[in-house]
């Protein structure tokens, strides 16, 4: 359950990214991911155990909006084609 927040957030960041240029899109979305990483570790007390959770979550954020912004963008190119 506590590796539900950093999937969720990763899509969402994922999807709100998904329609900016690539340059800002890699700026926005490394910043995020680390960003809402801290969050997830901080949130669940992971901390508390090592701050070596963070790099876990991070990556978890990161997963999650990449499969975010291929999402966004194959939805958003589907509808362009209608």
């Amino acid at each position: 359950m506590s590796e539900l927040f950093p999937v969720v957030a990763g899509l969402l960041c994922g999807v709100l990214i998904g329609s900016m240029t690539t340059r800002r899109r890699l700026t926005v979305g490394v910043a995020s991911a680390v960003v809402a990483g801290v969050l997830a570790t901080v949130l669940s007390g992971e901390w508390r155990l090592s701050w070596a959770f963070v790099l876990v979550d991070v990556s978890l954020v990161a997963m999650s909006a990449a499969v975010g912004v291929l999402v966004s963008r194959r939805v958003t190119a589907r509808r362009s084609i209608r």
